[in-house]
């Protein structure tokens, strides 16, 4: 078997996933998260920007509402001071301009009940989905139409997990989530890509977690046929590619490189897999540990920042299994894989933006054989775009 050559300059081959490259604020009409649930009290109101677009999030009577964040008046932000003085609807701090959460109308302002522009124009609204503690918003052109089922933006459903343990899916019953979400400076593709990278494991060679579970991580992962990287594309589904590392007959792992005398560490093996999803979410299967899944969601803020989701999952059987998770969670999980493993890739992310910002870096990488699946992501990821994000800005240069 052989694999593809992916060396050399990429200038020349840009134009094989164009609309990705075009994708620098994201690709909009897709489903995003928005918050936690547990961040959003009932009464509560939370703003957010998913690719340009300012949100507010309030949660009345145990539904969670999206619309503008913008008031239409003088264009504040609703969220910087909430005020909601009614069941269904939200008031600009301001002027006192006053939305319904269901259509985004204006039903009355505070100080002027009786003016004209009462219910003739309003604020836009987005679609919500609420599940397993997290809260979902379908962003993007507000004539799209009705959006897609939630699950056609979530990675496929595992099947076909080696040892007969999938690992569950975020929409499954009887789960347990937990996680972070934090911004972070760095364009949203460079973080997805360094999720899936077989050849960024050399950044966590001297991690704790892995020294302290004595697990055994390669120097590097190298393809041995084209379909190392597996591309997914469901009808009406989840479009993603995989790595497939759990056919060994695909890949050699490199354990050390005597050219500069260095050798992987840990001897204990640990089987995990990664895939990465339009619109851009990575799964790790059996990660941190065997039967836990984890999933990061790179959300575009903007052309320089993404909201950076870390999620852990696992099944639970009662509130022992619940109670056993959440001691798992905060004392190992989040201190040592969600911030101590995961801020490795964080760094590498932050030093990246540069080239990719001031120097043109999309037509000025050099990329190598071990890039193969970065190449299928971006091929996969371009042959699927429901529309693109653009700068909401009038001030850019």
């Amino acid at each position: 078997m052989s694999v593809d050559s992916h060396s050399g300059n990429s200038s020349a081959v840009t134009r094989h996933y164009a609309p990705y490259v075009q994708a620098d604020w994201g690709y909009a009409n897709h489903w995003y998260p928005a918050l936690f649930s547990e961040e959003l009290a009932d009464g509560g109101l939370r703003g957010i920007t998913i690719g340009g677009h300012d949100i507010a999030l309030r949660r009345s009577t145990g539904r969670v509402y999206a619309l503008s964040d913008r008031c239409i008046h003088r264009g504040v932000k609703m969220s910087a001071k909430p005020m909601c003085l009614s069941e269904s609807t939200v008031s600009c701090w301001y002027h006192g301009y006053t939305y319904d959460l269901s259509d985004g109308k204006l039903t009355t302002i505070v100080g002027n009940p009786d003016d004209s522009l009462i219910g003739r124009v309003g604020v836009r609204t987005y679609p919500v989905e609420e599940i397993n503690g997290m809260i979902f918003v379908f962003v993007g052109d507000a004539d799209y139409g009705t959006p897609p089922p939630l699950t056609s933006d979530l990675p496929a459903h595992v099947t076909n997990d080696p040892n007969d343990a999938p690992v569950p899916h975020l929409t499954d019953e009887g789960i347990v989530i937990r996680g972070i979400h934090r911004k972070l400076v760095g364009n949203w593709r460079l973080a997805a890509e360094n999720g899936l990278d077989p050849g960024h494991l050399l950044v966590h060679w001297d991690n704790q977690i892995l020294v302290a579970l004595d697990r055994a991580l390669p120097l590097g992962v190298n393809a041995l046929s084209n379909e190392a990287t597996e591309e997914i594309d469901i009808p009406g589904g989840p479009k993603g590619v995989m790595n497939r590392y759990d056919r060994p007959d695909l890949y050699q792992p490199v354990l050390e490189n005597p050219k500069v005398d260095i050798k992987a560490r840990g001897t204990v093996p640990h089987y995990f897999r990664t895939s990465l999803w339009v619109p851009g979410t990575l799964m790790v299967e059996h990660w941190p540990i065997t039967d836990h899944v984890q999933y990061e969601f790179y959300v575009p803020i903007d052309d320089h920042h993404h909201e950076y989701w870390e999620v852990v999952a696992t099944r639970v059987a009662d509130d022992a299994d619940r109670h056993e998770f959440d001691f798992k969670y905060e004392n190992f999980f989040k201190p040592l894989a969600l911030e101590g493993f995961n801020n490795s890739d964080v760094f590498a992310r932050e030093a990246t933006e540069e080239h990719y910002t001031r120097f043109d870096g999309w037509n000025n990488e050099v990329l190598c054989d071990m890039d193969f699946s970065i190449i299928a992501w971006r091929k996969m990821a371009a042959r699927h775009p429901r529309g693109f994000f653009e700068s909401p800005y009038q001030d850019e240069d």
